[in-house]
């Protein structure tokens, strides 16, 4: 009995012993990850401890968010723009922006800025959804002028369809290319620089011209001696002119064929006014024969064998003391003549003449020649329905008052008539004649 108790206890102290084995084999499993925590601890303090030596601020870092948090929140009802503070659709960018689309019209006159230029096409920005063209015929129509246009070049274009069959919006530079014409012929005007025209159209004033985009007018008194009477030479013919009026808003644009052919001569005009005085007298030369008068290149010396040319006019009043109809009756192209000078337009560069103040004013003696109750004879030139106007010399006309006339006595015109005078008024050039009866009137009684 004694023995197995005592094997009873040995095996019981083996138990225990395996026991404790196992405990320490667990336990020396656990140590490392409690070390690896403490190294951890003491690095930090070590590292917070060096710091404060240092004397040093520590510095203040954020920890990073959650990346929970980092993830857009899903949002019902509401657009993500309000989360976002972005647009998202055409609308919100431009009511961010504040821009607005413009839905231009057939038609319509609107202003853009060029982004691009090529061979075949012009595309202008006008604030529209999509940008205009300016393509096929408009292009070759305004080839001079794209040809001038560079990107970011504000221009003013004519919608000729806001939307074709592709969406596109259609353009046209014709207008931005007249615009453009007239303000090059006002610099022209101001340089002196020559342009070309053709010659399309001759009327009683002069030729009407064009221009690659305008029509002018080039008045007879503006052509060169080479063409006065013969501008019919110059129809479908290119010539150089000089731009001499340019008003847009009127539409009016003249040129001059002899500021160019007659440069030279020109040249000494300005200095050839200097000289000229009203109530001088001039000789000229019929330049221009029109309805309403003559023009006359007048002859001024200026040096020694140096003789300035200005042109003036001799209105139709101021041709002869009595009344003229067509000056073609008193005067032709080439004509020299002697005229008087009435007053000098400086601006215009232009005198204005006389031919019959050269003369004396045949009313100044009017009633010395025909005092009343002479008898005189006359030409009946004109019959109005107050009267007989008859022409006693040239210049002096009476008037024969319908009441006056005796029925079946009645003058007529171009007939010589002998009449008496009534009255004589100088001041306002008029005169009242009777007719002389050399037979009984048929109602006299």
């Amino acid at each position: 009995m004694p023995a197995k108790k005592t094997l009873t206890k040995k095996s019981t102290s083996k138990e225990d012993a395996k026991a404790k084995s196992k405990v320490k084999t667990k336990s020396s499993k656990l140590k490392p990850k409690k070390l690896v925590t403490k190294t951890k601890t003491v690095k930090v303090v070590k590292k917070v401890e060096k710091i404060e030596k240092n004397e040093v601020k520590p510095v203040e870092v954020k920890e990073p968010e959650n990346k929970k948090e980092d993830k857009p929140k899903k949002l019902v009802g509401k657009p993500l723009r309000q989360a976002q503070g972005k647009p998202t659709t055409m609308e919100e960018l431009l009511e961010v922006t504040g821009y607005k689309l413009k839905a231009p019209k057939p038609g319509e006159t609107i202003k853009g800025i060029v982004t691009d230029v090529s061979k075949r096409m012009v595309l202008i920005d006008i604030g529209a959804k999509t940008e205009g063209m300016v393509v096929d015929r408009e292009y070759e129509a305004a080839r001079d002028y794209a040809k001038d246009l560079h990107i970011g070049d504000e221009v003013t274009a004519y919608v000729v369809s806001p939307e074709n069959d592709r969406g596109q919006i259609l353009l046209s530079l014709k207008r931005a290319l007249v615009d453009k014409r007239w303000e090059q012929f006002a610099q022209f005007m101001e340089t002196g620089e020559a342009v070309e025209v053709s010659g399309l159209e001759v009327n009683k004033g002069g030729m009407i011209v064009a221009t690659d985009t305008i029509r002018g007018f080039v008045p007879s008194s503006q052509f060169g001696k080479e063409y006065l009477g013969r501008m019919d030479q110059l129809l479908g013919q290119r010539f150089r002119v000089k731009v001499i009026e340019v008003d847009k808003e009127k539409n009016r644009l003249i040129f001059s064929e002899r500021h160019v052919s007659e440069a030279e001569a020109i040249s000494k005009k300005a200095e050839a006014l200097k000289f000229v005085k009203a109530q001088d007298t001039y000789a000229g030369i019929v330049s221009g024969i029109m309805p309403f008068g003559v023009f006359v290149g007048v002859e001024v010396p200026i040096k020694k064998d140096d003789v300035g040319k200005v042109e003036g006019l001799v209105h139709i009043s101021e041709i002869s003391w009595e009344k003229v109809n067509d000056p073609n009756d008193y005067f032709k192209l080439g004509d020299r003549v002697k005229v008087k000078v009435l007053g000098v337009d400086e601006g215009a560069g232009k005198l204005n003449l006389s031919v019959k103040q050269l003369s004396d004013d045949p009313w100044s003696s009017v009633e010395k020649k025909y005092p009343v109750g002479a008898k005189v004879s006359g030409k009946v030139t004109r019959i109005a329905p107050f009267g007989a106007f008859v022409t006693l010399e040239p210049g002096i006309d009476g008037l024969i008052h319908i009441s006056k006339i005796p029925v079946g006595n009645e003058p007529k015109v171009d007939k010589q008539v002998d009449v008496y005078v009534e009255s004589v008024d100088p001041e306002h050039r008029r005169m009242s004649l009777g007719m002389v009866l050399t037979e009984v009137p048929v109602a006299y009684k």
